[in-house]
């Protein structure tokens, strides 16, 4: 299990800490854990090189530990606080769940009190993230809010369901939370705006996509951009266009015929702008989409990171937790998506049978991105002896430099050597109780 979150890299769910001494950071690390995402602390490692240096007297720190949480976090928090041998040192794990809060330091207060994962960091939550916190405890999201000022096109939702051949009522958009009541009254919703609202640029002025094409591998010189604020079912396919126009097209000569083969697979491209639609925070200021084409790569980037309770490892394996239930509710109705959590498996399922270099998802704070790279950009290669012991890994959870001598049938100099650039690469990951530790082992990172 040790082995498990040390090939990790600290992050939303995971830290470091080489001890307890500052009981206030660790408190914070958990308040922030419980109201993210949950979260692994693993106390009695240096968080830099991750060396496994233990917890002096475990059961009282873990006293001290369990006394603080009880004392300093309201509402009532229970985190699994367990003690860990490894080899000659103790360490201690507390494994934080994730539960609708929003949890605070009772010192502190529930306005300035509350704090949130932001990566790796602990952050003290904003009035937009609070607002959020308060939607998620009562299992709401922002776009079924109502949206007291906003005005539907009621002629762009009949063209968007013309489109898969449907002719919703009055009911059916109700049912989809288009419209909501309120006070008696059937009005729109904040997701039903953010869909067809006449006024929908006036109520969210930064509900727009921008796209651009930039010369080589940088943002230095853009040679063509669009901006569009369609309705977003109208908006995607402006977008595909706009990325076609700036990718290129190889021509295959076949038996009979010449075949056109995109720079992206087209439904990757579609994926990721439904994708990025479906996620965005639409309740942040002064953040909208965004789309970059360079020579190498497409991001796509969306305001917010991932919904309360997501993390990039769930969604990978097919959890869902949508941040805009009727937009997402709709565009499934309109064929938009297929199946709620598939997106980002799908992407990467095309991406490889295609022989792409696997896109790069990353969360930054309170953005997330989307990175497809080009078909010219190759997959780093492994050599041979890297191939050899990521098979012996494959059946072996770790190996030492001995037995990586052994299998390579080489010194155990060149063994250290070759392990060492491993883990300089990103491969591997070394595990050991100081850096001359002669018993390191050596684990795949994740």
């Amino acid at each position: 299990m040790l082995d498990e979150f040390l090939s990790q890299n600290e992050g939303k769910t995971l830290e470091f800490k080489e001890n307890a001494k500052s009981m206030q950071g660790v408190v914070k690390t958990i308040v922030a854990f419980a109201n993210t995402a949950g979260g692994i602390l693993v106390i009695g490692v240096r968080d830099k090189t991750k060396e496994i240096v233990g917890v002096v007297d475990s059961l009282q720190e873990e006293e001290r530990i369990a006394n603080a949480v009880s004392d300093s976090i309201t509402p009532l928090l229970i985190p699994d606080i367990e003690i860990h041998a490894y080899r000659d040192r103790e360490l201690i794990i507390i494994r934080v769940p994730h539960v609708a809060g929003p949890f605070y330091l009772r010192a502190e207060g529930p306005k300035s009190g509350v704090y949130i994962r932001f990566g790796s960091t602990n952050r003290i939550a904003d009035n937009e993230m609070l607002e959020s916190l308060k939607l998620f405890s009562e299992n709401r999201t922002h776009d079924e809010s109502p949206s007291l000022k906003g005005i539907i096109d009621e002629n762009a939702i009949k063209q968007s369901f013309a489109l898969v051949k449907k002719e919703p009522t009055r009911k059916h958009l109700e049912a989809f939370s288009v419209y909501t009541d309120h006070l008696g009254k059937s009005i729109p919703t904040v997701g039903g705006i953010l869909l067809f609202g006449q006024n929908r640029l006036n109520l969210f002025p930064d509900a727009i996509i921008r796209c651009a094409r930039f010369k080589g591998v940088t943002k230095e010189k853009i040679i063509d951009h669009m901006e569009t604020s369609s309705f977003p079912p109208f908006a995607i396919q402006e977008i595909i266009t706009f990325i076609e126009r700036n990718t290129q097209t190889e021509g295959v000569i076949g038996r009979i015929h010449r075949v056109d083969i995109a720079e992206y697979p087209s439904f990757a491209l579609r994926e990721a702008t439904t994708n990025a639609i479906l996620h965005s925070d639409y309740a942040m200021r002064g953040c909208h989409i965004q789309i970059a084409i360079f020579d190498d790569r497409i991001e796509f980037t969306n305001p917010g990171g991932l919904p309360f309770g997501q993390t990039i490892q769930k969604a990978l394996s097919g959890f869902s937790r949508l941040r805009n239930r009727v937009i997402g509710r709709l565009f499934r109705e309109l064929q938009l998506i297929e199946q709620w959590g598939s997106g980002l498996q799908r992407i990467l399922a095309v991406c490889a049978k295609e022989g792409m270099k696997t896109p790069l998802i990353e969360e930054h704070n309170n953005h997330f991105r989307l990175t497809l790279y080009s078909k010219r950009v190759e997959k780093r290669r492994l050599l041979e002896w890297e191939e050899s012991i990521l098979l012996y890994l494959g059946d072996n959870s770790s190996v030492t430099t001995k037995d990586a001598a052994k299998n390579w049938k080489v010194s155990d100099r060149t063994a250290r050597t070759r392990l060492k650039a491993m883990v300089e690469a990103g491969v591997l990951q070394r595990v050991a109780t100081s850096e001359k530790d002669p018993f390191a082992i050596f684990i795949i990172r994740k």
